[in-house]
């Protein structure tokens, strides 16, 4: 059993036995897969990225038809050019390639931080909705992952997307 899940039983029972005597401990469970896939923001979120990095990926396209071009120029003429002209082409095709593989490298990366800052802010909105729906309907306890089975009275998911969807 994982740590997270003797943790999370741990406050289950914790809170069960701290509550006995009092009224009924109020549970419920969010599926964050789901609210990852559904929340509106995640939308808007990968509609910003693309706006953001569509102009480097058309520069990337480009290159490569440039790329293809050259070879095949290269390629047809070969024979006929001198061994100066065919040498400089293929240098030529060979920096235009080094360059292309650069910017391609780049591009992944600077992609990748962007999805995980965007993912970041998305967390701290999903957190803040979980939150809110926990407070304003009076749970004891929310749990994320990490859960064996959880009963659909419990899931909670459908109100935080429907306060993820307010804001």
């Amino acid at each position: 059993m994982n740590k997270t899940l003797q943790f999370l039983m741990a406050g289950v029972f914790a809170l069960t036995a701290f509550n006995a005597s009092a009224a009924e401990l109020k549970v419920g469970y969010v599926q964050v897969d789901k609210i990852l896939q559904e929340a509106p923001q995640t939308q808007e979120s990968g509609k910003k990225l693309e706006r953001e990095f569509s102009p480097r990926s058309q520069e990337l396209e480009r290159m490569q038809k440039q790329i293809k071009d050259l070879q095949s120029s290269l390629d047809k003429d070969s024979l006929t050019m001198s061994e100066t002209d065919r040498r400089n082409k293929e240098r030529d095709l060979s920096n235009l390639n080094l360059e292309f593989q650069r910017k391609q490298r780049e591009l992944r990366e600077d992609v990748n931080l962007r999805k995980n800052e965007e993912l970041s802010s998305l967390q701290d909105r999903i957190n803040k909705a979980v939150t809110s729906v926990a407070e304003s309907e009076g749970y004891d306890l929310v749990v994320y992952s990490g859960v064996a089975f959880a009963s659909k009275k419990i899931d909670i998911t459908d109100k935080v997307l429907k306060s993820l969807g307010k804001k």
